[in-house]
């Protein structure tokens, strides 16, 4: 009898421990007995992290992060949940602890992403500034819970030095909490099944001549031209990636031009047939872009299979579809694409897939394709070889780094995944900024100034030669790598690198007081500089004298603007700095302030995903009539570092009444970014929404063009002095 009731016993606490059972580590309390970091949990960031088994709020283990750094860093113990939940809401609590929290803050963080990576909500709890020493206390943060959002992450988080204990994380989504919650079914489509490449593509391409490349070249005109347009691939029938490999040694064997136009003809017949589309619309007459099949004639293809391409065209699919659509935002955003991220140089024929995408997406959704040098219909034949032959991982790397460059954007990114070209560059930086004036390489101040003796330079001095080669002969050699929307900004980001090194000391020739030196000196890794300044506890505004006042967005808050607003109002002028990046978004909340009506200031040009490749212009949002307007004089600095929404926000204060815009070019690449995802685990993106001003002026590649041009010279970094400012004092006492 008492064997029975310990067997039931036994039997009801297995049935209620799986029932209560974690589907996630959010307590901390699973860890290896080593202390290592607890099940599932990551590290973000510089700083350590490992599992605490003495400091628990609750249970028997919390996560711990631990900084002795005294500059400015961050480091995370962070968590990843997929968002397979439906809600409108997402809320986290847990407890914190924090020892010694100094020149940084200490925090919960939330943040939601879409399957692009892009961050659609996030909150980090930043604004509340906790530091120094609390014992554990019980943090909340919420934001809305996106519809297209694909991974959460929940972190405890510190930057700047100390020590910082979290426990008992629970995350709720609509006030239920995650562990308990059913995930939403998802649909299945065949493409994510289909896996018979998962390990390389198994394409053998013969010796590349001019008839193979040009085939080539075609395929992957039909290739991207099917994605974005046939309805089958639309509703995610077909892995599009795949089915090129399973194409490509058929169509390799088509000896003449009828043979290959045939067997492109079969394969469109495989895929399904096309019923007449009743929704599709003729391109608009008033687009101000309109679709390119120019390659329809570019090829000498046969009619039949011509008039088949014209006849998907015409009845396309409409709609969002398995590989184009919109993220939470509204934005187009291109959908599951692989970036087979564990292929780090991938197989020839993932190369050419690679290459295949990007034409594509550039293509169809880039919207100022029109604007780029070359003739992007060339670029196909040109990259062809290049990326077949690419020897390595390095050189793979390399070869997109050029084709990203052609398209003329400074939003190009290749900070995710271009791992061998930044192992190249290095980690090491010296402890000083530099940048190019009077076309010279001039060293413009010290990160730390502790470390300047070492650095044995000047501010005002002129940088010659690194490693014995000259600075000229270096730039020559590594601009085709630094993609740019101009040259100016080329070279802002050329100088963050140019004494970049994977050695710990470089030799550098320059001159000072007049004088040649040549001297070695140290390099640091990034996280021991203070390059960034991201932890300021200053104000974004001062005065600079009794009736100038002084603003910088790089800090400023949206707390600061009604009292910037209430201080400045009997200035005689107010200086607005945007030669950084904002930290904060004002043009409507501050740009109102200077106007006296409604103003019209930008209007964008937007993609249409029903017929890829049309853009039309929508009229932007207008600056808000205020209640009360600014009467003085406003100028606004800036330069390359003004890029997208300072550039955005520099058209908004250009409307104002009396604003003068001073400086030089500016970065020429505003609107949102669109992200790319390639083989290799590469990750980039481009400008994804034209902006213009409202009567149709260009601002990518141009930039915001001052109304007076200043430049800093070097006598005037040698002198301390910051000469845009001191023109912009001169205008206001004009």
């Amino acid at each position: 009898m008492k064997q029975t009731i310990l067997i039931i016993l036994s039997l009801f606490w297995i049935s209620c421990y799986s029932q209560t059972k974690k589907k996630f580590n959010l307590d901390f309390e699973e860890y290896n007995e080593n202390n290592e970091l607890p099940k599932g949990w990551f590290k973000w960031g510089d700083y350590e992290v490992e599992v605490d088994t003495v400091h628990a709020k609750l249970g028997k283990a919390s996560g711990k992060i631990i900084s002795k750094k005294t500059h400015n860093s961050f480091g995370g113990i962070a968590y990843s949940i997929p968002a397979n939940y439906e809600g409108k809401s997402i809320r986290l609590e847990g407890f914190m602890k924090i020892e010694n929290i100094r020149n940084g803050f200490s925090g919960l963080l939330l943040r939601i992403d879409d399957k692009n990576n892009q961050v659609l909500a996030f909150e980090n709890m930043q604004s509340q500034k906790i530091h120094g020493t609390k014992d554990w206390q019980k943090y909340s943060i919420s934001l809305p819970y996106p519809k297209s959002a694909e991974t959460i992450f929940v972190a405890g988080l510190i930057t700047g030095s100390g020590e910082a204990w979290f426990d008992n994380f629970v995350l709720t989504i609509d006030g239920k909490d995650i562990q308990t919650l059913k995930e939403k079914e998802k649909p299945i489509f065949n493409a994510n099944l289909d896996k018979e490449f998962d390990l390389g593509s198994k394409i053998e391409f013969p010796e590349l001549n001019n008839n193979i490349i040009v085939n080539l070249d075609l395929l992957g005109k039909v290739w991207g031209f099917l994605k974005y347009h046939h309805p089958e691939i639309a509703k995610g029938n077909y892995n599009w990636d795949y089915e090129l490999f399973r194409f490509l040694p058929i169509y390799l064997e088509g000896k003449t031009t009828l043979e290959r136009d045939n067997l492109l003809l079969e394969w469109i017949k495989k895929i399904g047939v096309i019923e007449k589309c009743l929704q599709c619309e003729s391109t608009a007459e008033e687009a101000f872009i309109k679709p390119d099949m120019s390659w329809f004639d570019s090829f000498n293809i046969s009619l039949k299979l011509k008039n088949e391409l014209k006849n998907i065209y015409q009845n396309r699919r409409q709609g969002e579809s398995f590989y184009i659509g919109y993220n939470n935002s509204n934005r187009l955003a291109f959908l599951n694409e692989n970036r087979y991220i564990m292929m780090s140089y991938p197989d020839k024929g993932f190369r050419l897939l690679a290459l295949y995408r990007y034409w594509n997406m550039i293509h169809y959704f880039f919207p100022y394709k029109y604007l780029i040098d070359k003739n992007w219909n060339d670029i196909l034949r040109e990259y062809i070889p290049k990326i077949i032959n690419a020897k390595n991982e390095l050189e793979y790397e390399l070869t997109f780094i050029q084709l990203m460059g052609d398209i003329n954007d400074t939003h190009v990114s290749y900070s995710i995944g271009f791992n061998k070209v930044n192992d190249k560059r290095g980690v090491f930086f010296p402890s000083f900024r530099v940048k190019f004036i009077e076309d010279k390489l001039v060293v413009i101040d010290h990160y730390n100034p502790e470390l300047k003796n070492a650095s044995k330079v000047e501010s005002g001095d002129i940088i010659t030669y690194i490693n014995k080669k000259s600075v000229e002969s270096i730039l020559d050699s590594i601009k085709p790598y630094y993609p740019a929307s101009n040259e100016t900004t080329r070279l802002r980001d050329i100088s963050r690198d140019i004494l970049r090194s994977p050695k710990k000391e470089i030799t550098i020739e320059f001159i000072s007081a007049g004088k040649k030196e040549e001297h070695s000196i140290p390099l640091y890794k990034k996280d021991s500089l203070n390059m960034y300044w991201h932890n300021w506890e200053g104000k974004s505004y001062k005065f600079l004298k009794n009736d100038v006042g002084y603003v910088t967005l790089k800090f400023i808050k949206k707390e600061d603007i009604p009292i910037i607003k209430e201080t400045f109002k009997n200035t005689k002028g107010i200086i607005i700095d945007i030669r950084n990046y904002p930290s904060t978004f004002v043009p409507f909340l501050l740009g109102s302030y200077f106007v006296s009506d409604n103003t019209p200031f930008v209007k964008f040009s937007t993609g249409n995903i029903n017929n890829p490749g049309e853009f039309i212009f929508k009229n932007g949002d207008e600056i808000p009539k205020p209640t009360k307007t600014y009467k003085g004089k406003l100028v606004v600095l800036v330069n390359e570092f003004s890029q997208s929404q300072s550039e955005f926000t520099a058209m908004a204060f250009r409307a104002g009444n009396n604003t003068t815009i001073i400086g030089s070019t500016t970065a020429g690449a505003d609107g949102n970014v669109t992200t790319i995802l390639l083989p290799g685990g590469l990750r980039t993106r481009f400008s994804g929404m034209g902006v213009y001003y409202p009567d149709g002026t260009e601002t990518q590649r141009v930039g915001i063009v001052p109304d007076i041009e200043i430049k800093p010279t070097v006598k005037g970094v040698k002198e301390g002095r910051d000469e845009l400012l001191e023109k912009a004092i001169e205008i206001i006492n004009e």
